[in-house]
């Protein structure tokens, strides 16, 4: 690192240099960091669990021999069912058939839809702490928004693919992800105070230190001897 016109030139591998020279103790924190994220989210954070029922949406207007414009509006169609499950009527009625504590904005949070392109089927995905309210509330939304589809799109018949199933697992937090992301926010904080500590650091220590802050030219080093005063 010099310093030239108030200008300081960083050497990258000096910089380099000096995290290898702390690579025990980099490790170490992404390996402190890890264990710590690990058992918070093993044992702090609660566990989240999904369920997801299936349905696929007839039209009224289809004869037995379909066609693939036909496929094509029906597939685009999904997009209009996928708002209607995740309208108030249907989530505010699924809270009032099933007594949920919440309301339709803490519902929605817990609901995703998803559709699979050039398909006709639409999965509803609930989320919750508890793995049997999570399938009661999929189960629900499907037979309400059933309901609602038929009398709002004038559809022919909704038919369940999938009912809701009971999550043995969870599907979130990941111990792995959270080990993983704790290890690297580890190194990347420590990489950072070695980086801060030795570019602040100004002393003097080397011939090339003098030459570069000083412009001075050294003519001589004399070597610095420590001994041990019990020798003499």
């Amino acid at each position: 690192m010099g310093k030239d016109n108030d200008v300081i030139e960083i050497n990258l591998g000096e910089l380099i240099g000096v995290l290898l020279g702390r690579a025990f103790l980099i490790i170490s924190a992404g390996v402190f960091f890890g264990l710590l994220f690990m058992f918070f989210s093993k044992f702090i954070l609660s566990p989240v669990y999904e369920s997801t029922t299936k349905i696929y949406i007839l039209n009224k207007d289809e004869s037995s021999s379909i066609t693939y414009s036909d496929v094509q509006i029906s597939t685009q169609l999904t997009q209009d069912y996928a708002e209607l499950i995740k309208s108030r009527y249907v989530l505010e009625e699924v809270i009032q058939r099933l007594r949920l504590d919440m309301d339709y904005k803490d519902l929605n949070e817990k609901l995703s839809i998803d559709t699979p392109s050039d398909t006709r089927i639409v999965a509803i995905t609930v989320k919750d702490e508890d793995p049997m309210m999570a399938m009661k509330i999929a189960n629900s939304i499907r037979e309400v928004a059933s309901e609602h589809i038929t009398n709002v799109m004038d559809i022919d018949a909704i038919n369940v693919v999938e009912t809701a199933n009971m999550p043995t697992e969870k599907a979130s937090p990941s111990v792995f992800k959270w080990t993983l992301i704790g290890g690297v926010i580890g190194v990347v904080i420590i990489c950072l105070i070695v980086l801060l500590d030795y570019l602040m650091d100004d002393s003097i220590k080397t011939s090339d230190d003098v030459e570069n802050y000083l412009g001075l030219s050294t003519l001589a080093l004399i070597p610095l001897s420590v001994e041990d005063p019990k020798k003499k």
